[in-house]
């Protein structure tokens, strides 16, 4: 039943996104990048920011010289949690600090240390390794009768609609995009053992999570005036599992520099293509 609701749900949402006010002059535009370590992209040449891992050839880095704007604020930082949204991060303010009235463009990238990415990816190779033909992972989150991480997400979205509320005060006049995750493993179910040390019946269940985070992003999107930005759909068949040249994730052992199971440069650049379309065409000086 919750399925059948998540899914008619996503069918409203995808008919009735908002459409966003677009500053008047697209060239004067004041850009605030927020998000987590998918956004501000680990180990990828040139990194300007060691406390949070933050490349600047990372996503909002690419969308920023593409659009030229006039000022450009990217506090995404690895590791971040929604928390960190309001907290300080070592370091680094709250990320929520660098927005203000004036901010014409927020993207947002966050929820997948609310869920627990790492710790997931940590327990099913460990418990891949130990059944490479089952799915231990799978019958490790359900063993209390119900799926642990299917929760997890729903527990989040509360999280996510704070955040999203959040940005729209402190940037009341800005466009608002809640960007999603790219596609990590196989999109038709298949594994890659040993590549990626998840077991044969893991990965269906592992995909299927992700996209149940990315539904859940985008149903909070459209209940926040916010637009969501599939990243998932343009980056299929570019997952951890493909050869080094195909890849746009790099796998837990990285072949090209990335953090392991993070976007390698492709893969920010395909993201910056996927909020570049969801943005259109930017208009001139009338």
């Amino acid at each position: 039943m919750l399925g059948a609701a998540i899914g008619g749900c996503a069918l409203v949402a995808a008919s009735t996104a908002p459409a966003a006010a677009h500053p008047a002059h697209p060239r004067d535009l004041t850009y605030v990048s927020l998000g987590d370590s998918y956004t501000s992209g680990p180990a990828i040449p040139g990194q300007v920011d060691a406390g949070c891992a933050r490349s600047d050839h990372n996503y909002p880095s690419l969308l920023a010289a593409r659009r030229g704007v006039t000022a450009f604020k990217d506090v995404s930082c690895a590791g971040a949690t929604t928390e960190e949204m309001w907290k300080a991060q070592g370091t680094n303010a709250p990320q929520l600090d660098a927005l203000g009235r004036n901010t014409d463009l927020v993207t947002v990238q966050i929820g997948g240390n609310d869920v627990g990415f790492g710790p997931i990816i940590s327990t099913c190779a460990r418990l891949g390794v130990q059944d490479p033909a089952g799915n231990p992972c799978e019958r490790s989150y359900r063993a209390a009768g119900y799926d642990r991480l299917a929760l997890t997400v729903l527990q989040t979205a509360p999280k996510i609609d704070r955040v999203l509320r959040a940005v729209h005060a402190r940037a009341p006049h800005a466009r608002v995009l809640l960007v999603g995750y790219p596609d990590l493993l196989p999109d038709d179910g298949s594994g890659c053992f040993p590549s990626v040390p998840f077991a044969e019946g893991d990965f269906p269940y592992l995909r299927d999570t992700e996209k149940r985070l990315n539904l859940m992003l985008r149903l909070v999107a459209s209940w926040n005036r916010a637009e969501y930005v599939d990243t998932y759909g343009p980056t299929v068949g570019h997952d951890m599992c493909k050869a080094p040249a195909d890849r746009w994730i790099e796998p837990l052992q990285p072949a090209s520099p990335a953090a392991p199971a993070h976007p390698n440069a492709k893969g920010e650049a395909a993201m910056a293509e996927a909020v570049l379309d969801r943005l259109g065409p930017a208009r001139g000086r009338g």
